[in-house]
């Protein structure tokens, strides 16, 4: 009987210890995703499937342009969720036939979600599916991107990133890849 004893207690403590770990992970997973939420999501789901985008990546986008709040507008003018400057928004409605298109409606979660997942879509036509240099645009607009790669100062296929001479947008590209991979290890199908 004594054997057997010898056997359980170290079964029984790697049990306890399992336990432990999986609660722990388990707590952790369930802070994250309030930290890292998907909200609107049958925007962002309806949009990024017209678009053909990762819905993850534009949860990550969200998480960074504005924290999912709605009715926000940075310093430069960008308006909502996906913090778009009024003609871009203004071009993005002209492109998917949006009627009666006001500033207004830009606090509006399905039409920012709608203009801003056009609008990215369109920066990753324009870089060849090249998320680097399209999260490069979407910050610092496409005029500064082609000056930095005429210029040698970033590559064009985007994989020097740390070259991006704008701390603000070199700081805001980096967030979003580490937040959408945060997204992908969080809500992976």
């Amino acid at each position: 009987m004594k054997k057997n004893i010898k056997f359980v207690i170290p079964f029984i403590i790697i049990i306890i210890i399992m336990a432990i770990l999986f609660g722990i992970i388990r707590i952790q997973n369930i802070i994250l995703k309030k930290i890292y939420p998907l909200k609107y999501q049958t925007e962002v789901e309806k949009y990024c499937e017209e678009y053909k985008l990762d819905k993850l990546l534009i949860y990550a986008i969200m998480k960074a342009e504005s924290n999912f709040e709605t009715n926000i507008t940075s310093g430069s003018g960008a308006c909502g969720l996906m913090q778009l400057m009024e003609s871009t928004a203004e071009e993005m409605a002209e492109k998917v036939g949006y009627e009666n298109y006001t500033k207004e409606l830009l606090y509006q979660p399905d039409v920012n979600i709608m203009l801003g997942t056009k609008y990215f879509s369109e920066l990753l036509k324009q870089y060849d599916d090249n998320i680097y240099l399209a999260l490069t645009a979407y910050n610092a607009g496409i005029g500064n991107v082609a000056k930095w790669i005429e210029g040698g100062i970033i590559r064009q296929d985007g994989t020097d990133i740390e070259n991006i001479p704008y701390k603000e947008t070199n700081n805001y590209v980096r967030k979003i890849l580490r937040d959408y991979r945060i997204y992908q290890k969080l809500y992976k199908e």
